[in-house]
């Protein structure tokens, strides 16, 4: 038997080098940069979401802590013990043990998000109605005796401190037929109803059915703005409140805090006390994500599934009474209105980006196309070779991507994790397919030698006509589509992709006639001495047919930042067009009073003057408010308030500060029937409306006089009521006292304006325009939104100088070869300098120009449709109804970049007119090189 025996085994060895470190080795600065580029991309694609997640929780989150507690809490309650029941069941079901074991049940079954803050809840007894309190040492304002509610609010202990005396006690097993109880009240509610330790108070509406309290101690809230002082503020504060008659007549309102242990007897008063469970929402935990559920489980517990089981806790009377719905639609309504706006510069940056990931990778492959040419002629498949590259591409974006994630993640630790991967997995795929796609497209046929690839022999076929028609298209209908609708549906993609594809539209249409006008004007320069002009006019004629790129990229950026700018603007314009209304000027100083503004000091406005920045004050005088001749035909009995002012003084603040203009007929006066003039007057639409424009007699305490409405407006400088008649002061009969006085300067000290206005009185208020201003974008969702355009603007900007510089250096070659060439026939570096300024110089400034013009005119396409108000005045709802905020075009915004596009390319073409002369000319030309 014999065994056959084959050929020799020939074992397969490894290639010598790697292609992979190979190429890694041979250009490790090109790899390091396209790191770099990958790692800020993905950088900025995980960061953006992050960074949207965390404005919209900071902004919820602040919206229910920042509101009133009596908006945001949730109020259990059930209602007075039913006479039906036994005396001692109604005086069982307010003793503390039982509400505290409500509470106890309540807390667990809120539904998540919801949780309750513990350390601000309250719970209690409390009087529904008001009692009369019968001393006649209290206060009466207008000879009415104030009226109190008592409460036995659990805690207090807790959340005060005792100034004087000794926190309230009851005995045990107190009933409703004890007559005497002991309380404590705030230092402020001492202060006014003159009540001191020992003070004996009878409430109630007759002697036999009065309850005595006596004051046992007078306490300072530990947090007084805090859900268990502020839920109900009587209990913290007193307060005025008016009767219903002509003219209203004031009384005081005040609380009375008691012990639980003494909740039964409020059963003897007719206050029909109540339980309730004040619970305060916490917020900590809560994210925009959250916000659909929490809406449904608020709408639950005020009539729903979540609301049967706190009855079975409280009982089954029991109701639940909350304004966090208010709170949240509000909320929602603002995020509705700045996600398209936002999502605008999402996408501008986002596509800036991503053409100059492409960029990169088409430079990359047109260095190496010597390299590939020679693959592609001695066999190598587009498979291998597409393969290799995208193994290339990979090595170094895999990690640089990660790097970027984790930079992010670090950076804005808030924010969800799957927006973030999604956008840095679109980054990846980019950067690793840009290189080989491009490669492919230019090697998709064995090339002999090095083609041109300029205008002259490359030249645009039917299908990119095809695209380019189908582009326009979507730019004009996406353009329409928001100026009829307008930013309402945030998730039409379409819409904010408008000024991108305006952009593109442009770019596209530039990159086919920018060349015609410059082959023009070389031929008359081809007549002239010298060679410059027409090389230069020539060559930039004969661009790359792969230049709508890196001019899609600039114009892109430029019309991003153009809407960016305008949108910032709009928003600026709008607050302070706001702030001044709300204002008057610079500054106002008033002093609070009985019709809501008080006499002033003889001598504050010179004081104010003397201040340092002071140019200007003037003297206004807002009255009391009084009855129309006649009723509105549709708001009814109206009672606006009467308004004087200094005529000159008034109008020139107001012109200096562009508010309304003031007319100048207010100044003048008209002839009456019988003698008597006739005023005339600036008035709000109502008042106007029900006026007329006949004379009409107006009647006040002080005297009557006829007005004649001249001119209407909806807002006037300093005049905060909705309705207003506006007239000269020195022409009223009654002598009137300044009341407002508003100052006008060049940076005002606020702080020598604050003591100047506090030497006429303590109670003399100075409120500063920019504070104003600055108090409109207190929530975090506007301001976050504001830096996330800034950031974008400025990333786009960017992006759109990097695919500048990859377009010169992907030219740099040719144009050193060039004039290496020229250099051998005599040009002098000088001329060789002029020679790449001036071929560089037609290109960036077409971008620049076309930029310029296509952000102009983006900005008047989609200011109609594009509403700015919830993102500039969201907080002051009613100047936002009546404010116009809309996008402005911003003159900076749109030349900055513009200029900054000319000067950075001229700059590029000198540094390689420099570098390129310090080069020798035999190191630059190659036999067969065609360069």
């Amino acid at each position: 038997m014999t065994t056959r025996t084959g050929g020799p085994h020939i074992t397969p060895q490894r290639p010598i080098a790697p292609w992979t470190r190979t190429r890694l080795r041979t250009a490790p600065g090109s790899a390091l940069a396209f790191a770099a580029l990958v790692l800020l991309t993905a950088f900025l694609a995980a960061a953006f979401p992050r960074a949207v997640d965390t404005n919209e929780s900071s902004s919820l989150r602040q919206d229910l802590s920042g509101a009133r507690p009596a908006r945001s809490m949730l109020e259990l309650t059930t209602p007075q013990p039913g006479l039906e029941l036994p005396q001692s069941d109604r005086e069982d079901a307010l003793r503390p043990q039982v509400i505290a074991a409500a509470y106890r049940k309540v807390l667990p079954l809120l539904p998540a998000p919801m949780r309750a803050d513990t350390t601000q809840s309250a719970y209690g007894v409390q009087t529904t109605k008001f009692l009369v309190g019968q001393e006649a040492w209290l206060p009466r304002p207008d000879g009415l005796p104030p009226e109190f509610t008592l409460a036995a609010q659990a805690g207090l202990a807790h959340h005060s401190t005792v100034r004087t005396g000794r926190l309230p006690t009851a005995p045990t097993g107190l009933t409703r037929q004890t007559k005497e109880l002991e309380a404590v009240v705030t230092t402020a509610t001492a202060k006014v109803m003159r009540m001191h330790v020992g003070s004996l108070v009878h409430i109630g509406t007759s002697d036999s059915q009065a309850l005595a309290v006596r004051i046992t101690g007078i306490v300072d809230p530990i947090r007084p703005k805090s859900n268990y002082w502020s839920a109900d503020q009587t209990l913290r504060n007193p307060g005025l409140a008016s009767t219903g008659g002509r003219p209203p007549l004031v009384y005081w309102k005040a609380g009375l805090l008691i012990a639980p242990e003494a909740a039964p007897a409020l059963l003897g008063t007719l206050g029909e006390p109540h339980a309730y469970w004040r619970i305060a929402p916490d917020a900590t935990g809560l994210t925009a994500q959250q916000l659909p559920l929490l809406s449904d489980r608020v709408a639950s517990l005020e009539s729903g599934p979540d609301l049967l089981r706190l009855k079975e806790a409280a009982g089954r009377h029991a109701s639940l009474t909350t304004d966090m719905d208010d709170i949240l639609a509000s909320h929602m309504e603002m995020r509705s209105a700045v996600r398209p706006v936002v999502a605008v510069a999402a996408v501008g940056t986002g596509t800036v980006a991503a053409v100059t990931l492409a960029m990169t990778g088409g430079l990359s492959a047109a260095r190496r196309g010597a390299e590939l040419a020679l693959l592609r002629a001695r066999g190598g498949s587009l498979r291998g070779i597409g393969g290799r590259l995208l193994v290339e591409s990979a090595v170094v974006a895999l990690p640089a991507s990660g790097a970027g994630l984790v930079a992010a993640i670090l950076s804005v630790p808030d924010g969800r994790l799957v927006p973030a991967v999604v956008g840095v997995v679109a980054v990846t795929v980019l950067a690793c397919l840009a290189q080989p796609v491009c490669a492919l497209a230019l090697h998709r046929r064995p090339r002999l030698r090095a083609e041109r690839a300029d205008a002259v022999k490359v030249r645009p076929g039917r299908r990119r006509t095809v695209a380019e028609l189908s582009l326009l298209l979507l730019a004009v209908g996406a353009v329409v589509t928001l100026r009829r609708r307008g930013t309402s549906d945030s998730g039409d993609h379409l819409v904010s992709a408008g000024p991108v594809l305006v952009g593109l539209i442009a770019a596209l249409v530039l990159a086919r006639l920018y060349p015609l006008p410059l082959r023009w004007a070389a031929r008359p320069a081809g007549r002239l001495r010298g060679a410059l002009g027409f090389l230069s006019l020539a060559r930039a004629g004969r661009s790359s047919a792969t230049g709508v790129l890196p001019l899609l990229a600039l114009l892109i950026s430029l019309t991003t930042a153009a809407f960016g700018g305008a949108v910032l603007s709009g928003v600026a314009d709008a607050r302070d067009h706001a702030a001044l209304l709300t204002v008057g000027a610079d500054a106002r100083i008033s002093r609070p009073g009985p019709s809501g503004t008080g006499a002033l000091p003889d001598g504050l406005e010179q004081a104010v003057l003397d201040v340092p920045g002071v140019r200007m004050v003037t003297r206004v005088w807002i009255g009391p408010t009084f009855d129309l001749p006649r009723a509105h035909p549709i708001k009814g009995d109206m009672s606006p308030a009467l308004v004087g002012v200094e005529p000159q003084s008034y109008a020139r603040i107001t012109r200096e500060l562009g508010s309304d203009r003031f007319p100048d007929r207010v100044r003048q006066e008209s002839p009456g029937a019988k003698g008597a003039g006739v005023l005339n007057a600036i008035a709000s639409p109502g008042v106007a409306e029900t006026l007329g424009r006949e004379p009409q007699l107006i009647r006040l305490a002080g005297g009557d006089f006829t007005v004649r409405v001249v001119a209407v407006r909806s807002r006037m400088p300093a005049v905060a009521v909705p309705e207003f008649l506006l007239v000269d002061a020195s022409k009223l009969r009654q002598r009137v006292a300044t009341t407002v006085l508003l100052a006008s300067g060049d940076e005002l000290d606020g702080r020598a304006l604050q003591a100047a206005a506090r030497a006429g009185g303590k109670d003399v208020n100075v409120q500063l325009r920019s504070e104003v201003r600055a108090s409109f974008a207190d929530s975090p969702l506007q301001t976050g939104t504001e830096r996330i355009y800034a950031a974008a603007i400025v990333a786009g900007a960017g992006y759109a100088v990097l695919a500048l510089l990859l377009s010169l250096l992907q030219s740099a070659p040719e144009r050193t070869a060039l004039l290496a060439r020229l250099r051998t026939m005599g040009l002098t570096r000088r001329q060789g300098r002029r020679l790449l300024l001036l071929e560089a110089l037609p290109q960036a400034a077409v971008a620049a120009l076309g930029g310029l013009l296509v952000g102009w005119a983006t900005v008047r396409l989609l200011a109609p449709g594009v509403d700015l108000t919830q993102l500039a005045l969201a907080s002051v709802p009613g100047l936002a109804s009546e404010a116009d905020v809309s996008l402005r075009a911003d003159a900076w915004s749109l030349a900055l970049p513009a200029l900054g596009v000319v000067a950075l390319a001229g700059a590029v073409a000198a540094g390689q007119a420099w570098w390129a002369g310090r080069r020798g000319s035999i190191s630059e030309l190659r036999a067969g090189d065609m360069r």
